[in-house]
């Protein structure tokens, strides 16, 4: 069993800057990789970073520049730094982790965190 456990979410102004983290706990033997996605009401999850154990993150096109993702493997979390929020950035954001454990792979998902940017 794997959990993912996320906070930093809230209510921001435009412009504005928030710290998302996600930790993962439970029967892990090696995360392969990690990542954030967001979803508005009514659409589709969205992928906005994500992070191997080594290699180059990755970006939605909406927040290079803006957004960095970083992990310490060593506590097995992962964060998000979104700086110059826009109100379309508001969404819920959950963390995703593809955990490796006895020969095999599998998919785990936070329970979500709300975004909110004013304008």
């Amino acid at each position: 069993q794997v959990q993912l456990v996320e906070s930093g979410g809230g209510l921001v102004q435009a412009g504005g800057s928030l710290r998302l983290s996600c930790a993962a706990s439970g029967t892990i033997f090696r995360i392969i990789a990690m990542a954030w996605y967001r979803q508005d009401p009514g659409k589709q999850r969205d992928l906005v970073a994500a992070i191997p154990t080594s290699g180059v993150p990755n970006y939605a096109d909406s927040v290079k520049g803006r957004f960095t993702i970083s992990r310490d493997n060593a506590k097995n979390t992962v964060y998000l730094q979104m700086n110059g929020l826009k109100p379309e950035d508001t969404a819920v954001y959950s963390c995703y982790a593809r955990v490796f454990y006895r020969g095999s792979s599998t998919d785990h998902w936070g329970q979500g965190t709300q975004v909110t940017v004013s304008s």
